[in-house]
């Protein structure tokens, strides 16, 4: 078993409540309103800035230059991909470059992403990349679990297509696999097991902020704040 199934199993209801948010299930029945989906895509891209600070943290802390190189490729994907994605995405649905880059960062967003911050300043690249893997490999698991028919069988008109077809797409489920196995291979150096108790505790508060995440969307249909 994968460390981050161990994860998985450890969580429990908390990542099950992340990984099966309302959110998640509207966004995959197309029932999602749109100013929640808006509200997401801005806070996203605002989140995926923090997600690069964190990757270029895993660069320090890294030891080897594996380790090295493994981080550097998650920053990398961040700063030369997946922020220029979301403002193809976003301005689909309205949103300029300038709307992202000058909207304030939400309290969900600042307490979910100065965690992970907080987590691999206080301690080490493994606990740094546990903090990070309920977001990384996560998104992954929820993009298989929305196209069981496969990406063809998600129609043409879905308003959120683009998005489900980015996450469960082959290069993001790569993106995935390579985390899973980074993982892997940290906990063989890093994680005698009487570690794991606190390793799940701190994947766990990651799905729980991960689930006020999907929560600061949804709430956005009825206060747009």
């Amino acid at each position: 078993m994968t460390l981050f199934a161990r994860l998985k199993d450890a969580a429990g209801r908390d990542w099950t409540d992340y990984a099966s948010h309302e959110f998640v299930r509207r966004l995959g029945d197309g029932s999602l309103p749109e100013a929640a989906f808006r509200r997401y895509l801005v806070q996203d891209y605002l989140f995926l800035i923090q997600f690069a600070r964190a990757n270029a943290l895993a660069v320090y802390k890294s030891r080897t230059l594996a380790d090295m190189r493994a981080a550097q490729g998650a920053l990398s994907a961040i700063l030369d991909a997946e922020l220029r994605l979301h403002v193809t995405i976003s301005a689909r649905w309205g949103l300029s470059a300038e709307d992202l880059d000058t909207a304030r960062e939400a309290r969900e967003t600042l307490a979910y992403t100065r965690f992970v911050l907080d987590r691999g300043a206080a301690g080490d690249l493994l606990e740094l990349q546990v903090a990070l893997s309920p977001c990384v490999v996560g998104y992954a698991e929820i993009g298989r679990a929305l196209t069981p028919g496969g990406i063809a069988a998600v129609p043409a008109e879905h308003p959120y297509r683009d998005w489900i077809a980015d996450y469960a797409g082959a290069p993001y489920q790569d993106v995935a696999r390579r985390a899973r196995a980074q993982l892997d291979s940290l906990a063989q150096r890093m994680m005698p097991e009487r570690r794991f108790e606190d390793l799940a505790e701190v994947f766990a508060m990651a799905c729980r902020l991960e689930t006020d995440f999907w929560q600061m969307g949804l709430d956005a249909a009825s206060d747009p704040r």
